[in-house]
C-alpha cells in the first residue's frame, strides 16, 4: 500500500482502553504513604479522586470499557491520522520507513483530550461542580477547560509561570472556554508562597503546580483534582492512540520495528506504545519503544528509581519511580510539558525491567529536527512533538549508516501554532542550550530522604 494517510472510520475508535498492568511480568511497587512509609490503599486517594477513575487506578483488568458518551465526544476529532512521512524520509536521505500519528487534530491541539474527556465524564458522574489541574506548556489545561465545558463543570488551572509568559494564547485558549488560569507559583496557595519566598523570580515546574493545585482541590468537597499525565489511568485512557495505530499498520501492510514518543510524564508514550508492547508480551515480538526526553530533565537516562513525591512540596503519596528529585526545577526550556522531575510509576517499571528504552536530546537539535519535518511535511510542531522527532532523526540515521531498512512509528502529539515564540528565537538564534551536570543532579538527590528501592 503506498498511501500516504492512512483512515479509519468511526466504528473504528476502541471501545475499550487496554491496561497494561494485565501484562507486565513484574507489577509496580505499590504508593507508599508519606507519613508512615506503609502502603496505602484506594481509600487514600478519594479526596483527591473519583472512585471510578481510583478503581480504573488500582484495576489489573487488560480491557476497559470506554463509556458511550466519552466515545461518542472522541468522535469529534477521532480516529486521528496516521501519516507515512515520504518527504521527510527524503529530506534524511534513510532507507527507514517513517510513519506518525498526528493527534493535533483534536478541538485543543494535541492528545491531552483522550483523557481530558474521560476524567471530565468520571466526575461528573459522581457529582463534582469543579476540577482544579497543573498545566505545562497549556496543552493539558486547555484539554480539561474543553472537557469541564462540555460537562457544565468549573476549571481552575495552575499554569507553569515559565509557559505563561511564553505562551499567552494558551491561556486565552483555557479562558474562551470558561476557565480560571493562575501562573505557579502563585500567592494564592501556601506552597506557591513557600516557593516565592526562597525564590521570587521562579519560573515555576510541573511539581510547584501540582502541590499548588492540590492544595485548593482538597478544601472543598465539590471540587476534584485532575492530573493530565503520570497516573495509571490517565496512561490508560490514552491507549486509544496506539489501538488506532495498530489497525491503521495492518492496512497499510507494515508493522513498526521502533515505536517513539515524547516524554514528560508518561502519557503521550504510553499512548502509542503500551497497545504495541501488547504484542510483545502475547506474541513474542520485539518491537522497540523509546521514551524520548530532554537533556535537560533527564528522569529516565540520569535519574534513579526510588519512591518519590509526585509534587514539589511532598502532597502526594510516595511512588515507585525515575525522578531527579521532587525539588528539581528543570532548566527553561520551551518543551514545557516535559519539564516534569518524575516519570509515571509503569513506565518506570517497564524501563527497570529493561522492556523499553529512553533517549535524550538538546533543545537545539529538537528544533533542527522539527524545522526540517515542517519544511518537508507541512505540520509545525509542537516544542514536545520536537523531542520526538530528534530521537525519529537519530534512528533513521542509523538505518543509513548500517544500510538497513526499518519502520518507525511516532506521536506527533501536537500541534505548535501556539509556540511561535519558541520557533522566533530558534531562528533568531536566541534559543539557549541547558547542560545539566552530573553535579546538578546529585545535588538534588542528595535532598531526597524517601524510602530506596
Amino acid at each position: 500500500m503506498s498511501e500516504k494517510k492512512i483512515l479509519l472510520t468511526e466504528k473504528e475508535i476502541p471501545e475499550k482502553w487496554y491496561n497494561i498492568m494485565a501484562d507486565m511480568p513484574n507489577k509496580p511497587l505499590p504508593p507508599l504513604s508519606p507519613a508512615t512509609n506503609e502502603p496505602i490503599g484506594p481509600e487514600a486517594l478519594a479526596p483527591l479522586f473519583p472512585m471510578g477513575l481510583i478503581q480504573q487506578e488500582v484495576s489489573a483488568e487488560k480491557w476497559i470499557e470506554i463509556p458511550d458518551q466519552v466515545r461518542d465526544i472522541y468522535k469529534i476529532w477521532r480516529p486521528s491520522p496516521l501519516i507515512r512521512a515520504y518527504e521527510f524520509e527524503k529530506a534524511l536521505d534513510t532507507p527507514a520507513k517513517i510513519y506518525y500519528k498526528y493527534e493535533g487534530v483534536s478541538p485543543a491541539g494535541s492528545h491531552k483530550p483522550n483523557t481530558a474527556i474521560a476524567q471530565a465524564y468520571y466526575n461528573k458522574q459522581e457529582g463534582v461542580k469543579k476540577i482544579i489541574t497543573e498545566t505545562g506548556a497549556g496543552q493539558w489545561g486547555s484539554a480539561l477547560s474543553l472537557a469541564c465545558n462540555m460537562f457544565d463543570m468549573e476549571c481552575e488551572v495552575f499554569m507553569v509561570k515559565l509557559s505563561y509568559n511564553h505562551k499567552p494564547y494558551r491561556k486565552t485558549m483555557m479562558n474562551t472556554w470558561g476557565a480560571t488560569v493562575h501562573p505557579s507559583p502563585s500567592e494564592l496557595t501556601q506552597a506557591g508562597r513557600t516557593i516565592l519566598a526562597k525564590d521570587p523570580d521562579s519560573p515555576g515546574s510541573l511539581g510547584i503546580a501540582i502541590s499548588e493545585a492540590i492544595e485548593r482541590a482538597v478544601q472543598d468537597e465539590t471540587t476534584k483534582y485532575s492530573l493530565g499525565s503520570v497516573l495509571n489511568h490517565v496512561l490508560l485512557h490514552q491507549t486509544v492512540i496506539g489501538q488506532e495505530a495498530l489497525l491503521q499498520m495492518e492496512k497499510a501492510g507494515d508493522m513498526p520495528d521502533i515505536i517513539i514518543a515524547p516524554f514528560g510524564g508518561g502519557s503521550n508514550f504510553a499512548g502509542l506504545a503500551f497497545p504495541f508492547l501488547r504484542l510483545n508480551f502475547e506474541e513474542g515480538k520485539k518491537i522497540r519503544a523509546i521514551a524520548s526526553e530532554p537533556s535537560s530533565c533527564p528522569k529516565l537516562t540520569r535519574g534513579v528509581f526510588r519512591y518519590d513525591f509526585g509534587d514539589t512540596i511532598g502532597m502526594t503519596p510516595l511512588l515507585p519511580m525515575y525522578t531527579l528529585g521532587h525539588n528539581f526545577v528543570p532548566a527553561p526550556i520551551h518543551a514545557g510539558g516535559l519539564r516534569y522531575h518524575g516519570a509515571g510509576v509503569i513506565v518506570s517499571q517497564l524501563l527497570k525491567d529493561q522492556l523499553i528504552e529512553a533517549s535524550s536530546h538538546h533543545q537545539l537539535e529538537c528544533f533542527e529536527a522539527g524545522v526540517l519535518f515542517a519544511k518537508t511535511e507541512g505540520i509545525i510542531p509542537a516544542p514536545e512533538a520536537n523531542n520526538g522527532l530528534a530521537t525519529v532523526v537519530q534512528e533513521a540515521n542509523k538505518c543509513k549508516e548500517e544500510g538497513i531498512s526499518k519502520t518507525i512509528l511516532f506521536n506527533l502529539s501536537g500541534h505548535g501554532h501556539f509556540d511561535m515564540s519558541a520557533y522566533e528565537e530558534y531562528f533568531s538564534g536566541n534559543l539557549e542550550e541547558h547542560e545539566l551536570t552530573t553535579a546538578e543532579i546529585e545535588s538534588s538527590l542528595a535532598e531526597l530522604n524517601t524510602p530506596t528501592i
